[in-house]
């Protein structure tokens, strides 16, 4: 993912500013708290006396371009706690950014543009009347938010703006938005009988339909077979373990907050599997391992469960029940170049069959000033294993973007950013190396020499989670799969009543072969008949008539390029069975 550049940072981070002063204008008794420049624009959370609307974003709007030309200035300057507190005596909010400011023994600092003055950091445009074009920016929408992200806290009403260089770049991007409006997983899914949320079932917890089973099934049908041909093992672990498995792996101090709480049982605490690893870590050591073993390659589609936020939950694309494309490799160091490489190269085969053209590795590193805290502190492996990334990464030549700070707790991770078919970003999968947690389970392998050594583990996740992956296929196919991941292949037409033996036979040799077929014999019209299947976005129909009947043959029509032609149910079979194979 590309950062926006340090001048359009600075242009949206002031425009947070100003969104604050046009609300203070019109809404004086409001109490503004944070508003940072985030990647498509800003946003500003407040507290307000009197709830606010979307009806009243315009009036907001209004106010801020009646502002931007005074605002010919955003002058900084250093002041006291004193002269801070006194400022903002009346805003619980500000007053608690202070204190944190004091404890980390930072300096105090304000801004001030026309007659509205932040307590902030910096990074501004210095003379925003000239440098924001009027027509680059726009208030998008409202939305609850807590204040620090946290449940107990006060509800907030937070207001988003979108911002870019160019007016051209801001209509760009709200034509992208609205392609994406249409192209929501959320109402794909239910429109075409994906999955579903139940409220007896929980939050986040979704139930997959019939379709959804199929795409679930054929994914996992690629992945087992792309790993086979890999020379990965399959194994299967349970969904839940004892507390001393995570406390052994670190995940409990690091990740505690995201796991569900723990059962008790036996005199014993038990957690719901929130990760793959620890268990394969296991499977691994359940038998002593030469290097003639390695690499070891152990694959599972694992059930996890994460506690997210209720706020944060978001379709299929923030859930609390997963399950991964995991794998774990296990290698010596002399082998992690070629292993790291090959995982790459097998995102760069999804992305050729998925239709996917636009990507980036995001490389997120340490932050040395964490360690410890939220890094294992390992400063010398570290930088060891980074720069051993970092090397196959510019060696294959593969497009990335290093970010610091954003590492697993036990080593670098790659966050594998794409762009669906309308320009829309995702973060698909993950692909860490850990060079912390293996020790701490005694891993092992006897090396050449007889001595023992302990193995690097590379954790990858090319198709990432069902959920998410499939979110991000019905948005980038618009629910009009290709035909070996779509969950009706075929729909099979009789035009008349006369005519449903003979579509029932085809309809039976289709699934003979394994084609998902259906057949319409419902009581409505042919021609809608015909619109149904295109509703549902069905690959091929078969229509058959009186003069398909007379040929012995059958009328093919293609969702995507119309009418095919006359042919035999042999040559229909052919053709289909050939499209699927290749998952073309």
């Amino acid at each position: 993912m590309n950062p926006p550049s340090e001048s359009l940072q600075h242009m949206r981070h002031t425009l947070a500013h100003l969104l604050a002063a046009a609300v203070l204008e019109l809404f004086p008794e409001t109490k503004p708290t944070i508003g940072p420049a985030i990647d498509n624009g800003f946003y500003y959370d407040f507290e307000f006396k009197t709830p606010i609307t979307e009806k009243n974003l315009k009036d907001i709007e209004k106010k801020m371009h009646k502002l931007l030309p005074s605002w010919k200035e955003m002058a900084g300057k250093e002041v006291s706690e004193r002269e801070a507190r006194n400022l903002f005596k009346d805003n619980p909010y500000k007053l608690e950014l202070i204190d944190e400011i004091i404890d980390k023994g930072e300096k105090i600092t304000l801004y001030t543009a026309g007659k509205f003055t932040d307590l902030c950091r910096g990074g501004h445009n210095e003379n925003p009347a000239k440098e924001i074009p009027s027509d680059s920016f726009k208030l998008s929408r409202l939305a609850g938010a807590y204040w620090r992200g946290d449940e107990k806290n006060t509800q907030l009403t937070r207001i988003y703006g979108l911002a870019f260089a160019t007016k051209e770049e801001l209509d760009a991007y709200e034509t992208m938005m609205k392609e994406a409006e249409k192209r929501d997983h959320r109402r794909l899914g239910k429109e075409l009988d994906i999955f579903e949320f139940d409220d007896d079932v929980g939050p986040g917890l979704p139930l997959w339909l019939p379709n959804g089973a199929v795409l679930i099934e054929e994914l996992e049908k690629l992945a087992k077979e792309t790993e086979f041909k890999g020379n990965y093992v399959r194994v299967r672990s349970p969904h839940i373990a004892k507390d001393a498995l995570y406390l052994k792996s670190g995940h409990l101090p690091y990740y505690e907050e995201s796991m569900y709480p723990p059962m008790t049982y036996e005199g014993g605490k038990y957690y719901l599997k929130a990760m793959n690893c620890p268990h394969h870590h296991k499977i691994y050591a359940a038998r002593p391992k030469s290097y003639r073993d390695l690499p070891l390659r152990l694959a599972e589609y694992g059930t996890n469960y994460r506690h997210e936020k209720s706020g944060e939950l978001f379709g299929l694309m923030r859930v609390r029940s997963l399950q991964m494309n995991d794998a774990h490799i296990y290698c010596t160091e002399e082998q992690f170049a070629d292993e790291f490489r090959a995982v790459n190269d097998l995102y760069l085969k999804y992305f050729r069959i998925f239709g996917v053209e636009k990507y980036i590795m995001r490389f997120s590193t340490h932050d040395p000033n964490r360690l410890g805290e939220k890094f294992v502190n390992e400063p010398a492996l570290w930088k060891k294993t980074e720069d051993m990334v970092r090397k196959v990464l510019v060696n294959s030549k593969i497009p990335f973007v290093e970010v610091a700070n954003e590492a697993a707790f036990y080593g670098p991770k790659i966050d594998v950013q794409v762009w669906s078919a309308i320009g829309r970003e995702f973060t698909l999968a993950t692909n860490q190396v850990d060079f912390a947690v293996p020790a701490r389970f005694g891993l092992t392998y006897t090396d050449k020499d007889g001595s023992l050594k302990t193995p690097l583990c590379i954790h990858r996740a090319p198709l990432g989670t069902h959920e998410r992956f499939i979110g991000f296929l019905i948005e980038h196919y618009g629910g009009n799969f290709p035909l070996w991941l779509s969950p009706v292949q075929v729909r099979v037409i009789p035009v008349l009543e006369n005519h449903y033996e003979a579509a029932q036979k085809i309809h039976d040799s289709l699934r003979q072969v394994m084609i998902r077929s259906e057949i319409d014999l419902s009581n409505n019209g042919f021609g809608k008949k015909i619109r149904n299947a295109k509703n549902d976005r069905v690959c091929y129909t078969i229509i058959l008539g009186e003069k398909d009947i007379e040929a012995g043959k059958v009328t093919l029509e293609s969702r995507d390029k119309g009418q095919v032609g006359q042919l035999s149910v042999e040559e229909v079979l052919k053709k289909l069975q050939e499209e699927i194979k290749e998952r073309k």
